[in-house]
């Protein structure tokens, strides 16, 4: 899974003079234009104030800002991206452009065996047999489809229409954009992490996906992201 941050506006002042409007009004222009925390000295109340917001879930000033995403995935997970309503995205269309022959197999170090119930699954390593099937059936297949795909498109068949024979397994590319309180609410529930309030049981590929995105969260928004795992990883 690859993930580029390619563009953000998005610093913990941003949550700062979000918040501080709601007593101080216009006294907030200043701070509103700067680019990190207001200074060094002043670092401990500003800390205190974002740890505050997101104990007590004061969400609105965490999302005064923006970061936009590539993503490079397989369909499926797309699929699961998608399902946070919370987000901007513009996927690249089969309709419009030849799609590659790139698909995901997965690693050997997958994990391949389900145990338990909806909602609980525990996930364990396969058997060498079973690694093996699963990556020579997906390569076979994916194959199998893209020479189909390709035998349409030669005898002229639209794009829109050949592409049905392609897997989910097929890779395509997104930007995604979001604020750091949609951001929060997609890692807590696309990670799985000790200690959390809510645990989540993501499956592996798009949570590979969230841990590249939270790297870039944390470097950009280092007190809001320290909150955010103080109070247990619950979006405010």
């Amino acid at each position: 899974m690859t993930v580029e941050l390619v563009r953000a506006s998005a610093h913990d002042s941003d949550v700062l003079f979000a918040a501080r409007v709601s007593t101080q009004g216009e006294q907030t222009l200043e701070s509103s234009r700067l680019d990190g925390v207001e200074t060094e000295q002043d670092e401990k109340r500003s800390r205190g104030l974002i740890n505050y917001l997101m104990r007590d879930r004061h969400g609105s000033p965490f999302e005064h800002n923006s970061m936009t995403f590539y993503v490079q995935a397989p369909i499926f997970v797309f699929r699961e991206f998608m399902r946070h309503r919370i987000a901007s995205y513009n996927e690249e269309s089969g309709r419009y452009r030849e799609l590659r022959p790139v698909f995901y197999v997965p690693a050997a170090e997958r994990n391949l065996v389900q145990t338990g119930k909806p909602g609980a699954y525990e996930f364990h390593p396969g058997t060498a047999e079973q690694t093996a099937l699963v990556q020579q059936q997906t390569m076979d297949v994916s194959r199998h489809a893209y020479e189909a795909y390709q035998r349409m498109l030669e005898a002229g068949v639209a794009r829109e229409v050949a592409r049905i024979v392609l897997p989910v397994t097929t890779y395509s590319s997104m930007y995604v954009t979001m604020n750091a309180r949609s951001l929060m609410n997609f890692l807590s529930l696309r990670t799985k992490r000790e200690g959390t309030h809510f645990p989540s049981f993501p499956q592996r590929e798009i949570e590979m996906c969230a841990e590249q995105m939270e790297e870039h969260f944390a470097q950009l928004m280092p007190l809001t992201y320290e909150a955010f795992n103080t109070n247990g990883r619950v979006a405010p």
